[in-house]
C-alpha cells in the first residue's frame, strides 16, 4: 500500500503546480518576494509606510454551489475569476487595494489540467485587480468527495489608510445612490437556482431568445470585479461615502449593511436594466419579487453613496473604469434600512 493507491497522487500535485506558474506569473507585483512554492507565500509592505495610518483588510470567500455548473459544462477557466472578485470586491468596497490573493481547492482527485484551468480563472481574477496572486493549497479529497468534484475558496488582504476608509460615517440625507451594473447573478443564490432549472448538460447547454445566450452561459457569466472602478472614483478626487458589494442576501441584507443609524436607502427598481436572467428565473422558478432581492444582487453588483454635487465625477470615472453606473435612489433621514420602490 502507497499513499497513490490510497487516493491522493503526489506526482499529479507537482504537474498542477507546473501547469499553473505560467498563470500565476502574469499577476505578480514589485512587492512579491521569493516564487511560486514555498512554504508561504511573501509580500514585501514597503510601500504602505507612505500611508499615515495604514489599515490592512481581509476577504475569505467562495462560489458557492456554483462549481456544480462548472462541472456539469466541464468549463473550469472562469470559475476563479468568482472566488478572486468576492474577495476584492469586500475589500475595495471598504475603501481598500487587494494586495495579494491566494486560493485553496479541494477535490476528488487531482486532474492536473483541470486545476490548472481553475487556477488560469483565478489569475484572471487577480490581473483584474491588480492582486498578486502568491500562493494557495491543493488538497485531494479521496472517499469525502467524488473523483470528478471539486470546491474553490479564497483569501485576500488588502490595504487603506485609515482616512481614506469607506464607513458611511459621513452619510446624510440627500447623498445620491449609484449602482454598477453586475455581470449576472454573480456567485450567489444558485442553490435557488439548482432547484429552478434542471442542471444538465443539455439543458445548460440549450440557447434561449431571451437571455440572447445558452442559460449556461448566462448563469457561469463571471462575477464583476469592482476594484478598478472604485480606484477611478478615488482617483477622480470623489470621496464615496458609502458602499455596499450586493452578494448573498441581495438588496435587503447588504444596503443597510453600508448604513448608519437615522438614514435609509430608497431604491427605484425601474431606474436601471434588469438583466434577463432575473426575470427567467422568478418565472420559471415561481419566485416572488421580494425573494428575488433578498436573494440576488438583481442587476447591481455594487452601490455607492456620492454627495449630488459628485454624481457626475463618479458616473463618468466608473465609465472610464469600463463599468456601467446608474444612479438607482438616494440616501433619506428614517430608521436605519432599505427601501424598493
Amino acid at each position: 500500500m502507497d499513499y497513490k493507491k490510497a487516493g491522493v497522487d503526489i506526482e499529479a500535485g507537482y504537474k498542477s503546480v507546473e501547469l499553473m506558474k505560467e498563470h500565476v506569473k502574469k499577476t505578480m507585483r514589485p512587492e512579491v518576494l521569493g516564487g511560486l512554492g514555498g512554504f508561504s507565500g511573501a509580500f514585501s509592505l514597503s510601500k504602505i509606510k507612505e500611508m499615515e495610518d495604514p489599515v490592512l483588510l481581509s476577504g475569505t470567500d467562495g462560489c458557492g454551489t456554483k462549481v456544480k455548473l462548472a462541472m456539469v459544462l466541464d468549463k473550469h477557466d472562469t470559475i476563479g475569476i468568482d472566488a478572486v472578485a468576492m474577495c476584492v470586491n469586500d475589500i475595495a468596497c471598504a475603501g481598500g487595494e487587494p494586495l495579494f490573493f491566494l486560493d485553496y481547492i479541494a477535490c476528488g482527485k487531482n486532474y492536473p489540467e483541470k486545476i490548472a484551468d481553475i487556477v488560469k480563472g483565478v489569475a484572471e481574477g487577480c490581473l483584474q485587480s491588480e492582486a498578486a496572486l502568491i500562493g494557495g493549497e491543493t488538497a485531494e479529497h479521496p472517499g469525502l468527495m467524488a473523483e470528478d468534484e471539486y470546491d474553490l475558496a479564497g483569501f485576500a488582504v488588502g490595504v487603506c489608510d485609515r482616512k481614506d476608509m469607506i464607513t458611511g460615517e459621513a452619510l446624510t440625507g440627500g447623498d445620491i445612490l449609484i449602482g454598477m451594473a453586475s455581470s449576472g447573478v454573480h456567485s450567489n443564490g444558485f442553490s435557488l437556482v439548482r432547484k429552478v432549472f434542471e442542471m444538465t448538460k443539455e439543458s445548460l447547454e440549450t440557447y434561449h431568445e431571451d437571455l440572447g445566450t445558452t442559460l449556461g452561459e448566462a448563469l457561469l457569466a463571471p462575477t464583476r470585479i469592482y476594484v478598478k472602478a472604485l480606484k477611478s472614483i478615488k482617483n477622480a478626487g470623489v470621496t464615496v461615502k458609502a458602499c455596499s458589494h450586493i452578494t448573498g442576501g441581495g438588496f435587503y441584507e447588504n444596503i443597510p449593511r453600508m448604513l448608519k443609524d437615522g438614514v435609509k436607502a430608497v431604491i427605484e427598481k425601474d431606474s436601471y436594466p434588469i438583466p434577463p436572467i432575473f426575470a427567467k428565473i422568478a418565472k420559471e422558478g415561481n419566485v416572488e419579487e421580494q425573494m428575488m432581492y433578498n436573494t440576488y444582487n438583481m442587476g447591481l453588483g455594487m452601490v455607492i453613496a456620492v454627495d449630488p454635487k459628485d454624481v457626475d465625477a463618479a458616473m463618468e470615472a466608473i465609465r472610464q473604469a469600463g463599468d456601467k453606473p446608474y444612479v438607482v435612489g438616494r440616501i433619506e433621514d428614517g430608521e436605519k434600512g432599505v427601501e424598493l420602490c
